[in-house]
């Protein structure tokens, strides 16, 4: 992503605020960023978007547009049997979402994560792990089969 970065092009994590089990991957929700500091600090400020360090959730980044983005998706939205699932995780485990009110909010938080990006993004699945129940392989086989099966190419990185 840096690479596709110029001059003054901004560069950012996206990820759901209820994107709670991607901190094995060095992205940490509970962390809020300074949106003045992410969408205009200096490359070397490491509040910056361009940093890579700080993930904006949907609330920091509505209705504003960074040029690329990585989409960070985690197991609060799931694809399964060609369904949408909707979880949100609490104390240690994912418990489902019901309500149909709360389950279209998650909904449109992806929508925004997915819209903020000018000229390109990509997507972060991550593939899960066996021996971590809170981030089982299940949760994002279906939802990256789902993106492929729409098109979307691996990076192979």
């Amino acid at each position: 992503m840096t690479q596709m970065k110029r001059g003054s092009e901004r560069i950012g994590l996206v990820a759901s605020a209820g994107a709670k089990r991607l901190v094995p991957h060095g992205i940490q929700m509970k962390v809020s960023v300074e949106p003045d500091k992410w969408f205009l600090g200096p490359d070397h400020d490491i509040r910056s978007s361009n940093f890579l360090e700080l993930a904006a959730s949907q609330f920091d980044i509505q209705g504003l547009e960074i040029d690329w983005a990585v989409v960070c998706w985690d197991g609060d939205l799931r694809h399964i049997d060609n369904e949408w699932e909707h979880h949100k995780f609490k104390g240690s485990s994912w418990q489902r979402v019901n309500k149909l009110e709360e389950r279209l909010y998650l909904r449109n938080a992806y929508r925004v994560l997915l819209t903020r990006a000018r000229q390109g993004m990509v997507i972060f699945v991550p593939e899960g792990c066996e021996t971590d129940v809170t981030r089982n392989p299940n949760f994002y086989e279906g939802t990256y089969n789902y993106l492929k099966s729409c098109g979307l190419r691996d990076l192979n990185l």
